[in-house]
């Protein structure tokens, strides 16, 4: 038998934990397949593919599908690449992540430290957006991007996420500040601070673990959106994604599934890169404030 350290809540033993590890490394293999097939047919010639040698190694090893798919490969009429898609995505979630994170951020401490009446009501019909279909709302959406003025634009499409993830934002925040000692609020309003100094030098110095949880789950969801992309975007302001989907269905005769796969991978590695990073945080960033004292 192990001894318990202060990190294991269970003594287990070699075996156990063996077996355990091989359990779990099984899991990781069967769920790596899929990304190992599409790494090693992206760094393939296309005869290779086409020869039914998929799931082999690579004999003659290449990275101009990579370049094509990057700069030169068909996106439905022009030989673009996803380079400028990539751009979009780009411009596209850095502004909505950060307004949606600031804006849960001031909900959750409105909510949580400056309660007034129908606050929970409030909440409620914020909280109840999260479960709201996408497909429901699309033309009501376009009829309000029509009107503003955004529609088919790179600012309409921050509108509709930072509108969608203000909810999960919101929930996020307020279960965090839920646990905050009030009276470090009150020692604040005692020695003058008003509403955005408190929230500037107390609230969001300590807020590090939520924010990260906040910018994880919303840079996920918003690179990889595809439905709102599709639906409100125009030529000049289409996202990675929507330009994926154009580089599969786009046809010059042969199917280049070298290209695609590296597409694919170029198209998710913004996500992976995020997880690997900081994606230990996320889970640490949920539980913070869940438990009192």
């Amino acid at each position: 038998m192990s001894v318990a350290s202060s990190d294991t809540a269970v003594r287990t033993g070699r075996i156990t934990r063996t077996f355990l590890y091989l359990v779990l490394l099984l899991f990781a293999l069967f769920y790596l397949l899929p990304f190992g097939v599409m790494l090693v047919n992206s760094v393939k010639p296309l005869e290779e593919i086409t020869g039914g040698n998929m799931l082999a190694l690579p004999q003659t090893l290449t990275f101009q599908p990579w370049f094509e798919a990057w700069a030169t490969a068909q996106i439905g009429v022009e030989p673009t690449g996803l380079r400028p898609y990539f751009w979009n995505s780009i411009k596209m979630v850095v502004p909505a992540v950060a307004i949606s994170t600031i804006l849960g951020a001031l909900n959750g401490y409105v909510l949580t430290k400056w309660r007034f009446k129908y606050d929970t009501l409030i909440f409620g019909f914020m909280l109840f957006s999260c479960f709201i279909p996408f497909q429901i709302v699309l033309i009501p959406m376009a009829r309000m991007l029509g009107l503003t003025g955004l529609a088919g634009s790179t600012a309409g499409l921050v509108f509709v996420h930072v509108i969608f993830g203000l909810g999960f934002t919101t929930l996020y925040f307020k279960n965090y500040y839920q646990v905050f000692p009030t009276e470090l609020i009150r020692a604040a309003q005692i020695d003058g601070a008003g509403f955005f100094r408190i929230f500037q030098r107390i609230l969001l110095p300590s807020s590090g673990p939520i924010i990260v949880v906040s910018v994880i789950w919303q840079f996920t969801n918003i690179w990889n959106d595809f439905l709102f992309g599709a639906s409100f975007a125009d030529l000049d302001s289409q996202p990675m994604t929507v330009a994926l989907n154009n580089l599969v269905q786009s046809s010059t005769g042969v199917k280049q599934y070298n290209v695609h796969f590296a597409g694919a991978i170029l198209a998710a590695l913004p996500t992976l890169i995020v997880y690997i990073v900081a994606g230990r945080y996320f889970v640490r960033g949920l539980m913070a404030g869940s438990v009192k004292g």
